[in-house]
């Protein structure tokens, strides 16, 4: 059955992330066009959560892992946050604590970098009730006026 459900062309120059609008707080603007529909669980056993859980884990000190690779960050994260970025991971998986449940996003529900990360660890042998997959990513983080990490990238 072919989808009827048309999507709109892809902008030559995409805005991955919300970006504030000068000089109108609050205001944002959101690039439509990029990234794939991403499914609302990462995979089978992983929790998908909401920016509720997001800040219950920010307060309680908990891990969240943000996967987005350099050049789709732009300079933004979730604060309380730890980059190990999805083209890092195979060398950087001693910093993970298998047994804290750990929140990893990305950009947000059209991207799939967060995906692939909860994946690979599960290849790897981590389970999955310790993984948490907050699909909402930057994208809402932002359009729902939470507060962002500066960082240099």
């Amino acid at each position: 059955m072919k989808n009827s459900i048309e999507r709109i062309s892809r902008r030559d120059e995409t805005q991955m992330i919300p970006e504030y609008v000068a000089d109108k707080k609050g205001l944002v603007t959101v690039d439509i066009t990029w990234g794939k529909i991403q499914p609302i669980q990462a995979a089978e056993g992983v929790q998908t959560v909401s920016e509720l859980e997001v800040i219950d884990h920010i307060e309680k000190e908990r891990p969240i892992v943000d996967v987005r690779v350099p050049g789709t960050r732009f300079g933004k994260s979730i604060p309380g946050s730890v980059s190990i970025p999805l083209n890092e991971f195979s060398d950087r998986l001693d910093e993970l604590d298998r047994s804290r449940p750990t929140i990893f996003f990305c950009n947000g529900p059209q991207c799939p970098q967060s995906q692939k990360a909860i994946n690979y660890l599960l290849d790897k042998g981590y389970p999955a009730d310790k993984l948490r997959y907050y699909r909402g990513g930057m994208h809402n983080w932002i359009t729902l006026g939470l507060p962002v990490l500066k960082d240099n990238e």
